[in-house]
């Protein structure tokens, strides 16, 4: 999960009951296998002392920064949007690698035409 991110910013007050969102995030951010997919990441932790929902704030490699609000967000789906944002991060860079435009741009008439190896239906057996 960390291989995509430069950055996390996890806020909580620790006396505000919501922080377990918080907490498991911070624990899986400092699992070994974590720090080891990307030991250049930064993880701060702001422990607050206010009334300020706990909040998450994850920075890209690519620069782009998201906040999520770690009360009505689990930690696991936290990171399930991190990684599916990070393999949309990898097929870009490989495309741009390749010399290929990004976002790849499928012509009409080919999204129409039938796949390789697979036999279109006729007419009559469409209605069946």
């Amino acid at each position: 999960m960390l291989k995509f991110l430069s950055r996390v910013r996890i806020e909580f007050n620790a006396l505000d009951p919501r922080t377990a969102s918080c907490m498991e995030f911070l624990a899986q951010c400092n699992a070994r296998k974590a720090k080891e997919s990307n030991p250049a990441c930064q993880v701060a932790v702001k422990r607050r002392t206010d009334d300020h929902p706990p909040q998450i704030t994850v920075t890209f490699v690519n620069g782009v920064e998201e906040k999520f609000d770690a009360t009505s967000t689990s930690a696991q789906t936290i990171r399930n949007m991190i990684l599916e944002k990070g393999q949309l991060l990898e097929t870009e860079q490989m495309f741009r690698e390749a010399g290929e435009a990004w976002p790849v741009i499928i012509p009409e008439e080919e999204l129409r035409q039938p796949a390789p190896g697979i036999k279109p239906r006729k007419a009559e057996e469409k209605k069946q």
